[in-house]
């Protein structure tokens, strides 16, 4: 470039604000002078008329403006062993942006889940099981099959034995050493109101509970509005008699009515020249060798209208005399003298006898010979039909930590198939099995030549605590006590006025001690 096209001012200083040219529009020499500090008053170069530039009119001398190539600047070669920076800040921002996107969607994923998808893996459940009669084997395909359906339910049944059996069941409940689901008889809930609790309404409402099962579970299983128990089976007082002896005795017709039995009774009954029992007509009269007497004179308190609560009253002394008087000399049909009255049953020493309906296995046990059948207890001529229950319900504990899953067992275990499979095996196992809790599975049963009279007279039992074999050591067999001091002492002459006087005041303390009303 020419130096005369360069116009500065020396004396003229710098403006601060201007310490930077205008516009760098030129290229720097390939000289190593550095220009100059300029006055930009002016323009720095001057126009040349674009026609006279013209690319042979370059000096030779001046070589291709190169760019000074600042070290990590533009044009700077990059080593191949460090890697390119690429706007870090905004790198770490996005993702800081995408994770916190992804979070809440998953966050949001989460909840839909909980309110709307399939639920986890439920806990794993283990039910403890209290039962007292039957074998484990008999509850094994049913438990078998209910735990194939609940992968995480386990249950353990384990058979009791009953001494001391309702003390054990209290004591190690309230000590959270009790189990899940237990068995009770059907009067003892008046002794176990503590530890038992009621039927939930979304396992079975009261509506259900009152179309599947019979008058007298519902009697004896509600307390309030509540119902605290499952029962699996019916039972209570039948007529056994020995066909064999009835036909040698000319007796065509079971008895039906108290002058039918009083009837055949005299024509049953053997004696020697001496007047020694040969072979008894029916087993009454006693406390000491007949089987269930106390369900028998509570049969015939019922019978003839009175209760426990009226002991004190005519009724209930007609009963008394009535039962004693079959084993009253000299016109006796029993006496002490005969064995215990299963027993002789099963030795055919006996022609009739009144017993739950389970008793026929303990009789066929010990002789499975005899012939014999089953048919509903007498009535009084003119009277309605009524026996008196004796069986046995499946309740669930309050200490219970699963109670819900408790009771949704026992709600399968009623179920119609349910019940029909344990009948099977019961039956496999022994020679029939319990008779059905169902109301619409009786007909299965109904002319069975066992049990058939359970299921005819259902509809007709009624419940007292004075059942023998419950072995409960409180409500039953301290009520049955004082029945049987009763009968004991009309035997030594006391009336049948004054000996139950006096078992109504001992029965109104138990009543009393239990809150039986």
């Amino acid at each position: 470039m020419d130096d005369n096209k360069i116009n500065p001012d020396e004396n003229q200083s710098l403006d601060p604000a201007q310490d930077k040219p205008a516009e760098y529009t030129g290229t720097p020499s390939s000289s190593s002078e550095q220009p100059q500090a300029v006055n930009q008053s002016g323009p720095i170069y001057e126009s040349i008329p674009e026609e006279e530039l013209k690319p042979e009119e370059i000096p030779s001398e001046v070589s291709t403006p190169q760019e000074e190539i600042i070290p990590g600047g533009p044009g700077a070669e990059i080593p191949s062993d460090v890697a390119p920076v690429v706007y870090e800040e905004n790198k770490n921002r996005y993702l800081i942006i995408a994770g916190g996107a992804i979070f809440f969607l998953l966050l949001f994923i989460f909840f839909l889940r909980i309110l709307f998808g399939p639920k986890g893996v439920p806990p794993e459940v283990k039910l403890t099981y209290w039962g007292l009669w039957e074998a484990a084997e008999v509850f094994k395909p049913v438990i078998e099959e209910y735990q194939r359906k609940n992968t995480n339910v386990k249950i353990v049944y384990q058979k009791m034995s009953p001494q001391d059996y309702r003390d054990k069941l209290l004591v190690r409940s309230k000590n959270g050493q009790g189990p899940d689901i237990f068995r009770f008889h059907n009067t003892w809930l008046p002794q176990i109101r503590d530890i038992a609790s009621p039927l939930p309404e979304k396992i079975m409402s009261n509506s259900e509970f009152e179309k599947t099962f019979y008058k007298i579970h519902q009697n004896d299983l509600k307390v309030g509005n509540l119902y605290y128990g499952i029962p699996l089976y019916i039972d209570g007082l039948v007529l056994i008699y020995n066909e064999s002896l009835f036909k040698k005795a000319g007796i065509a017709t079971a008895p039906t009515t108290w002058d039918d039995l009083t009837d055949a009774v005299v024509k049953l009954t053997v004696k020697d020249t001496n007047g020694e029992l040969v072979t008894a007509g029916i087993a009454l009269g006693l406390a000491s060798n007949i089987e269930h007497f106390s369900d028998i004179l509570g049969l015939m308190l019922v019978q003839n209208g009175a209760s426990l609560n009226t002991l004190n009253q005519a009724e209930a002394a007609g009963a008394l005399e009535s039962y004693r008087r079959f084993a009253e000399p000299p016109n006796n049909f029993w006496d002490e003298y005969m064995p215990n009255s299963i027993t002789a049953f099963a030795q055919e020493k006996v022609a009739m006898i009144f017993a739950p309906s389970w008793e026929i296995i303990t009789i066929k046990n010990l002789n499975p010979d005899v012939e014999l059948k089953a048919i509903p207890v007498p009535s009084v001529p003119g009277g309605s039909p009524v026996s008196l229950a004796s069986y046995w319900v499946e309740g669930v504990s309050r200490y219970s930590k699963n109670q819900l899953e408790a009771w949704k067992f026992l709600r399968y275990l009623v179920e119609k198939e349910t019940l029909t499979k344990l009948y099977e095996t019961e039956s496999k196992l022994s020679l029939f099995g319990e008779p059905y809790s169902r109301v619409d599975l009786g007909s299965l049963l109904a002319q069975n030549e066992y049990i058939g009279a359970v299921i005819k007279q259902a509809d007709f039992y009624v419940s007292a605590p004075l059942i023998v074999r419950t072995f409960d050591n409180g409500l039953n067999d301290e009520i049955i006590q004082y029945l049987e001091n009763a009968v004991n002492s009309t035997a030594q002459g006391v009336s049948y006025v004054d000996a139950l006087k006096t078992a109504k005041k001992g029965v109104d303390q138990v009543f009393s001690k239990y809150k039986v009303e």
